[in-house]
């Protein structure tokens, strides 16, 4: 398996290249060259190895398609020493709860950090460890963070040999659990700091380093955003898993609702899609940060500065350039790597927007792709968590929330919509407080984590700055 950039360069690169790599040379992202196919019956015979032998060697089966150039018992073990019981709080890793009728959560956050960023982290730690040892190599991660991104990679690398991370967070726009999850670490390979902007400016200082070959190279810079594609390619696989424990048969459909922000977590369902995994509808549900909802609708791609970017109650969504869904685009042109760069540099650069709307592509898109689409607000998220406590007797986290709210929207008679859950709700406590009157439950390894001290730098969103912390580190 190859993979090329989605801005054209078409040099051929094997998995765990891009793995240490992160952006492509020309600031695209990596994808396959294609998408295997996966027919019924491989389909049927993944049934059996999810039931009958776990999570971990479904994953196997699943990422087998994609990487060639590890050994397939190294890869097998890499996965069974990830998804444990140990790590993940039950054998099934990704159980579904159903809620009524046809609406199920897929729980994605009992992993380390109470985040659906798990899934895949712990699975990056060690494909980077391990591809390191092999090169007798370094790498230095500079990512960005919404909230849940940041505390995923730190406990996933804490310890690593190798891996140094410098993490990249909003100054003052994260909950005080997640800033706690994050600040708190002391491991000597752990550097955070705090811009002071909005995500959107975090994500375009890594963007900025990353398209600087010559300092990515010197100081061995890699990332762990979603513009990873291991990263992405590591959660298509509770795809499979939420498929195969929402349906009986292959000839039955399932729509997945997905909380979206940066498009990497349903950018994984669409790969999914792409493979021949039988759902019917991908729903997008955005916060008040709606520029996916936006493009959904109209066809028009508008990203928004710091200042129209909305504080809300589910902060790990409160993103206006949403990396991901380049990705997207790339295949919704017919892949088209010039036209790809065309759009995301000139025609943003340019109006701050690109308008598909009289494309017929995008006018098929619906059809072709799946994909669907709403918004969700703060009086919603409160209405959502307390019917959901109140019906079901289940509590939610405010991002799981906007999930919900605009799955209910979309469903489609007979066919079983599975929402994503993001998070746990002990990381946005104050809105769930604000909706139920109560504390949510927290887990007995987190308590007290607001008041432990904390390590974290305050910089300004210079890239500069960023880059002369990396240097002085590093030696």
């Amino acid at each position: 398996m190859h993979y090329l950039s989605t801005r054209g360069d078409a040099t051929p690169r094997q998995f765990c290249e891009i793995l240490l790599e992160g952006l492509a040379p020309d600031g695209g992202l990596y994808l396959p060259a294609h998408y295997p196919q996966v027919d019924s019956a491989t389909l049927t015979r993944w049934r059996t190895v999810y039931h009958e032998q776990g999570y971990a060697e479904l994953a196997f089966e699943v990422l087998s398609l994609y990487i060639d150039d590890i050994p397939a018992a190294d890869l097998q073990a890499l996965c069974a020493k990830t998804y444990t019981a140990e790590v993940f709080g039950t054998g099934e890793i990704v159980p579904l709860r159903h809620l009524e009728n046809d609406v199920w959560l897929e729980a994605l956050s009992n992993g380390p950090t109470l985040a659906f960023k798990d899934m895949a982290m712990q699975l990056l730690g060690n494909l980077f460890e391990y591809e390191l040892a092999r090169r007798g190599q370094e790498l230095n991660i500079l990512g960005a963070t919404s909230g849940d991104t940041g505390s995923a990679a730190e406990y996933a690398m804490r310890g690593k040999k190798g891996v140094r991370v410098f993490m990249t967070s909003p100054q003052g726009r994260m909950s005080p659990f997640q800033q706690a999850q994050m600040f708190s670490l002391m491991d000597e390979n752990i550097v955070n700091i705090a811009i002071d902007g909005v995500f959107d400016d975090c994500q375009d200082i890594v963007k900025a380093v990353s398209n600087d070959l010559d300092f990515k190279r010197k100081y061995k810079i890699g990332t762990v955003n979603s513009i990873n594609w291991a990263r992405l390619l590591a959660q298509v696989v509770y795809y499979f898993a939420g498929y195969i424990q929402a349906t009986a048969s292959n000839d039955q459909k399932v729509s997945f609702a997905v909380p979206s922000g940066n498009f990497g977590n349903v950018c994984a369902g669409h790969v999914a899609r792409m493979m021949g995994l039988p759902i019917a509808e991908l729903v997008v549900a955005t916060n008040e940060n709606d520029v996916l909802d936006e493009f959904f609708r109209t066809g028009i791609y508008r990203v928004r500065g710091s200042a129209d970017t909305f504080e809300t109650s589910s902060p790990s969504m409160d993103i206006s350039k949403a990396s991901n869904f380049e990705r997207f685009v790339f295949d919704l042109v017919g892949r088209d790597g010039a036209r790809t760069q065309d759009l995301f540099t000139t025609q943003l650069a340019t109006h701050g927007y690109f308008d598909l709307s009289a494309d017929p592509a995008f006018k098929d898109a619906a059809a072709r792709y799946g994909f669907a689409s709403g918004k969700s607000t703060h009086a919603d998220r409160l209405a959502t968590i307390l019917d959901t406590d109140t019906r079901h007797g289940v509590v939610i986290d405010t991002h799981t929330a906007d999930g919900l709210k605009v799955a209910l929207e979309h469903l489609l008679p007979g066919v079983p919509m599975v929402v994503l859950e993001t998070a746990l709700p002990i990381k946005f406590a104050a809105t769930v407080q604000e909706a139920l009157g109560r504390q949510p439950d927290r887990p007995a390894q987190f308590a007290g984590i607001e008041d432990l001290p904390k390590r974290v730098l305050n910089l300004p969103a210079d890239v500069a700055l960023v880059k002369a912390l990396i240097e002085k580190t590093c030696g």
